[in-house]
């Protein structure tokens, strides 16, 4: 059974790799899109919940860990694609600092999210 959820798991995190490259992530520089953009195609791969309810909530890394059992990968992935949106900037910045505190609380550092913050 624990196989089965980690598999589960790790299929949420491959379909934003994916998501990630469709939006243009595969780039070395990644553009600034639209966040409507991101959040269309997240609805078209039927991931479980809604970019824009999510943002909207006060903790949303907490909500996709305990909820949607997001893997520490696709966490990182879906903070990139976030952060390279033309969402607010603030906001932006408020969801990089919680993926990245809650990844190093975890004692996982991301070099990936670390490099965005400077």
């Amino acid at each position: 059974m624990e196989d089965y959820i980690k598999r589960e798991i790790d299929k949420f995190g491959e379909m934003l790799l994916a998501l990630a490259g469709k939006m243009g992530r595969h780039l070395e520089k990644a553009p600034q899109y639209p966040l409507s953009d991101l959040t269309a195609e997240m609805k078209k791969a039927e991931l479980s919940f809604d970019l824009e309810e999510l943002l909207a909530r006060e903790y949303p890394v907490l909500f996709l860990v305990e909820h949607e059992k997001i893997s520490d990968q696709g966490l990182e992935v879906l903070t990139e694609l976030i952060f390279h949106s033309d969402l607010d900037e603030s906001k932006k910045k408020a969801f990089l600092e919680d993926a990245i505190n809650y990844l190093d609380n975890k004692g996982n550092y991301s070099f990936r999210l670390h490099s965005l913050w400077s």
